[in-house]
């Protein structure tokens, strides 16, 4: 079948707004949108400027907006997006982040939310002799985050970073709660500042956009407000007040 890519375009050395070039291909219902991307670098337009990496819905890094839906590339197919000869499939890049070129997005922002969370192992103890005992009903708490790979599909999606740019975004809350809700980690207490904060946790307003585009099906919104409850009751025990704007006044 052919089918039309309508691809967003925008080289920050010559171009002033972003436009849109459209490319028609023959494709197999089973190709990959990614496939699409290739045929064109390689036989239509080496300019074009896209991400790819393990091509297995790994590694994240060709995540896009395909027909106004965050999508990876590698795992969608034609079929998914297109039902017939003519059909126009438009491809675009990420929301929220500074385009590098085409479909090409610059993932500091992102990255540097990130890391405030501190996305890595804070021990509650040190275990000396034996190994951290954790069972399967304390591994399941977290189990979900761990299934995260940086894609950014849901920071794209999020409708809160339309009106507040500072905002943690969903992929940093849930590498977040992987560590939260690790029963052999300190969790909160070395998170609270950047989690119990205006922009932490209490930006969220249950949308449920990042649950609905993420590719690992991770239930994002779930785990924000289950942090939210942490949050609460750690304050709680402290005599303490979280920042939920809902409790102030």
């Amino acid at each position: 079948m052919k089918i039309t890519l309508e691809i967003q375009r925008f080289n920050p050395k010559k171009d002033k707004e972003p436009y849109f070039e459209k490319f028609d291909v023959e494709v197999e219902k089973t190709f990959r949108i990614l496939d699409a991307f290739v045929f064109i670098y390689r036989n239509m337009d080496g300019s074009l400027g896209f991400r790819k990496s393990c091509a297995h819905g790994i590694c994240g890094s060709d995540a896009v907006r395909i027909n106004g839906m965050e999508k990876l590339a590698c795992k969608t197919l034609v079929q998914d997006v297109a039902e017939a000869d003519g059909d126009i499939v438009r491809v675009e890049p990420l929301r929220h982040l500074e385009i590098q070129k085409d479909l090409m997005v610059d993932q500091t922002t992102f990255l540097d939310k990130f890391k405030t969370v501190k996305p890595y192992f804070l021990p509650r103890e040190v275990v000396k002799e034996k190994e951290y005992y954790q069972s399967p009903a304390q591994r399941k708490e977290f189990d979900a985050a761990t299934k995260c790979i940086n894609c950014g599909a849901c920071y794209s999606a999020c409708p809160i970073l339309d009106k507040n740019q500072n905002f943690l975004g969903p992929a940093a809350l849930v590498h977040a709660a992987r560590f939260v809700f690790d029963s052999r980690e300190s969790g909160l207490e070395n998170r609270i500042d950047v989690l119990d904060h205006a922009d932490g946790v209490w930006s969220c307003e249950n949308h449920f956009e990042c649950t609905r585009v993420c590719p690992r099906g991770i239930p994002i919104t779930k785990l924000i407000n289950l942090t939210k409850r942490k949050i609460k009751k750690y304050r709680e025990e402290r005599g303490e007040t979280s920042q939920d704007p809902g409790k102030k006044g």
